[in-house]
């Protein structure tokens, strides 16, 4: 392989890695699924309304992700992080255990 050959195989490598890393930079993070270990852990449930009233009895009908405290997304948006589950989105109707009222 030549030297040119070679330098241009290596422009075009770092740029489709360039190209790579800022799309997946501007891609939304995944939904916390019921089913992850960590929202099972936390009885996480996407409708709050669905919570289990017998492992919950302190849960209540108006709490909800987007009334709590860990909520990193506006109540009017219909998803946002929470720190719970780093990288993911919470939907802003559901609920955990560790839901803390928002002063």
């Amino acid at each position: 392989m030549s030297t040119s050959n070679r330098r241009t195989f290596l422009l075009h490598a770092a740029a489709a890695g360039t190209a790579l890393a800022a799309a997946q930079a501007r891609a939304q993070p995944a939904m916390v699924s019921e089913k992850d270990p960590q929202a099972i852990a936390l009885g996480y449930v996407t409708d709050t309304t669905h919570a289990d009233a017998k492992k919950y009895p302190k849960h209540t009908k108006d709490q909800h992700c987007g009334n709590c405290a860990l909520f990193g997304g506006k109540p009017t948006d219909a998803s946002g992080p929470c720190p719970l589950f780093a990288g993911k989105l919470v939907h802003t109707t559901g609920w955990c255990s560790a839901w803390a009222k928002k002063a």
